[in-house]
């Protein structure tokens, strides 16, 4: 039996947290860089509509999130690590239809995981419900914020984009050396790693 449930998600936590940029600015002709980058809403970041975004998104979701998206520093070597212990489950919030591409990306980066939740939206409490999480892996500050207030224990893995106020359950890191102390400190995994 393993110690955790160990819920990450995707897209800016396991992987580069501005992917989207440069294929943003092409698209709309601007030169947005990352510092600029305080929001986690693109439309925002960009200085476009709600609507804008959305033609633009659906346009180039499969290209935003191919094989080439950079991972983060040693977040592939310390999810092998941790899945020796725990259960991982992989929670994203994005389209349905990238299901196949979200296990290609998984599979061809050699990332081990337990399962993957395709889940096309952002809320994601009742599948960390479902799950049984013991800790919740994100880069997205109100989806940290709304596990955190259902309970869950959060790491909120550091970007421009979510540095605000944080409350008892969500716990700032920043890189997935840190991730990996902090889980290897928690009671139930201390006599295994």
């Amino acid at each position: 039996m393993k110690n955790l449930n160990i819920c990450i998600d995707i897209d800016g936590t396991i992987t580069d947290p501005y992917f989207w940029l440069n294929i943003a600015n092409k698209y709309f002709n601007k030169n947005v860089t990352i510092d600029k980058v305080t929001e986690y809403e693109i439309d925002k970041v960009m200085g476009i509509t709600r609507e804008e975004y959305y033609n633009f998104y659906n346009k180039s979701k499969f290209e935003m999130h191919n094989d080439e998206v950079r991972l983060r520093e040693n977040a592939r070597e310390i999810i092998a690590e941790l899945i020796k212990t725990n259960n991982i489950y992989f929670v994203t919030a994005r389209d349905k239809d990238l299901k196949i591409l979200t296990y290609s990306y998984l599979n061809n980066n050699n990332i081990p995981y337990d399962d993957v939740f395709v889940l096309g939206t952002h809320y994601k409490v009742n599948t960390a419900k479902e799950l049984k999480c013991d800790i919740f892996i994100e880069d997205c500050y109100s989806n940290a914020l709304q596990l955190s207030e259902n309970g869950f224990k959060v790491l909120l893995i550091d970007t421009n984009y979510n540095r605000k106020p944080l409350n008892k359950n969500i716990i700032r890191v920043f890189n997935w050396n840190e991730i990996y102390e902090i889980i290897k400190e928690m009671p139930l995994c201390r006599k295994a790693i």
